[in-house]
């Protein structure tokens, strides 16, 4: 068994025959699709990982050898941590640290728990608004929720994406003319 130990960062992009992201899968589980002829290494990571008789680059980014459909979801999962990271861990009404997650209209009031509807808040600017919106307080939200869209967001959710995997889940920033 390869000695497998998890670093920073220690998962490895999954992409389709076709070179499309399908997912990020643990460093053991890219080792082992690798070694079982599933998969090649398309980009190396740091470190070897090494068994009794061999020693393996640990792989960052993996292609599949065969073509897998994949039904896409259509919409990003909502939860806390991908609430906080689609808004920079940053209160959407004074712009502090983010503690907790705010319904911008109160559920009370018939508000849906929605990406339209949810945006990260500091525990002050949510104790403070309560049960009101924030039009009634005279605040206004910094950007409105909208829900994440792009590759990155489906394959990663709110994972930080490694820099290496940057060419395949389009990430590279546009060069200045």
């Amino acid at each position: 068994m390869p000695d497998i130990r998890p670093t920073v960062g220690s998962g490895a992009l999954v992409l389709n025959a076709t070179y499309e992201p399908l997912c990020v899968v643990s460093v053991r589980r890219a080792a082992i699709l690798v070694l079982s002829a599933k998969a090649v290494c398309v980009a190396d990571g740091e470190g070897i990982l090494h068994s009794a008789r061999s020693a393996l680059p640990v792989p960052s980014v993996v292609r599949l050898t065969r073509f897998v459909r994949v039904p896409y979801r259509t919409h990003v999962g909502l939860s806390r941590r991908a609430i906080f990271a689609r808004d920079g861990w940053r209160c959407a009404y004074c712009r502090g640290p983010a503690e907790t997650i705010d319904h911008v209209f109160p559920r009370s009031r018939g508000g849906r728990h929605a990406w339209e509807n949810v945006v990260a808040a500091c525990a002050r600017c949510n104790h403070t608004k309560g049960d009101k919106t924030p039009a009634e307080l005279g605040w206004r939200l910094h950007a409105l929720p909208t829900a994440p869209k792009g590759i990155a967001w489906r394959v990663l959710g709110h994972r930080a994406p490694d820099p290496r995997w940057a060419d395949w889940l389009d990430l590279r920033e546009p060069e200045a003319a």
